[in-house]
């Protein structure tokens, strides 16, 4: 999927007819809002739910989400209490004016730590057609290797696009998207180029050949296992298994028949 991000000023009102609706939201797949949790809220919730009602009659398939952002700074019950209060008064406002069950989704955001990534992430699997299909085969690959937790993850953007249905809380997903990061960096300085066709020999060509991985141990009492999926999406495994590198062998072909079945799937998409 082709997925492009337009940041566009929330005060200004696109559909007073100076502007064009159709070039704006033809085709556009999810909106997000982001709120400022520290200031005046209600001018940007009646700016929001005015949005959501016009939009809602011209493309019904547009899903929404509010990014009730800066929650970082508040106290712990001031925090709470004001994102249900956001999300109450949202909620009061659409069904009052005639929208029941809108498509809205709520996240509390920050700059500090990776709930922004998380949040994106959810905006992203939202507009993914083939999620229930990677979901499964997630959920297979973890049950069969132990995971705790599995991920599909955009290499640049550090958001994923899938991951198993297990519980999961932000400390994971900001170890693996660390360890990503550690990664890529480690990719600039000595990462080389793996074209095939520049290979004279067949063992280069056979190291050509093979995905890029990487697993460490100990972090957090966690080993990470990260397998390339392609040059833009990379498994990652979350385990707390004390045998893993023993079992190391069954989780290589396990993911490995993961990533061939994955590959099949975006293939056909």
């Amino acid at each position: 999927m082709d997925f492009q991000v337009w940041d566009m000023p929330g005060q200004i009102d696109y559909l007073d007819g100076s502007f064009d609706v159709d070039s704006i939201f033809t085709g556009v797949g999810g909106i997000v809002w982001v709120i400022d949790a520290q200031d005046n809220y209600m001018e940007p919730i009646g700016r929001v739910t005015d949005t959501i009602l016009q939009l809602t009659e011209l493309y019904p398939e547009i899903k929404y989400s509010i990014f009730i952002h800066k929650t970082d700074s508040l106290t712990e019950d001031f925090r709470e209490d004001t994102i249900r209060d956001i999300m109450q008064k949202t909620s009061d406002e659409l069904f009052d004016s005639g929208l029941e069950n809108p498509p809205v989704n709520y996240f509390a955001t920050s700059i500090y730590d990776h709930s922004i990534f998380e949040a994106f992430s959810k905006v992203i699997q939202g507009l993914v057609p083939q999620l229930p299909t990677y979901e499964a085969l997630l959920n297979t690959v973890a049950a069969s290797c132990r995971f705790q937790k599995v991920y599909i993850i955009d290499v640049m953007s550090k958001v994923y696009i899938a991951s198993d249905t297990a519980p999961s809380d932000l400390s994971t997903y900001e170890l693996c998207s660390d360890f990503v990061n550690a990664i890529m960096d480690l990719s600039d300085m000595y990462g080389w180029d793996r074209k095939q066709e520049s290979a004279t020999d067949e063992r280069t060509k056979d190291i050509c050949s093979q995905t890029a991985e990487s697993i460490v141990g100990g972090v957090r009492n966690h080993t990470l296992y990260l397998r390339e999926i392609n040059a833009f999406l990379a498994f990652i495994g979350v385990s707390k298994e004390p045998k893993f590198q023993q079992e190391k062998a069954m989780v290589d072909f396990n993911v490995q028949t993961f990533q061939d079945t994955m590959l099949q799937v975006l293939e056909r998409s």
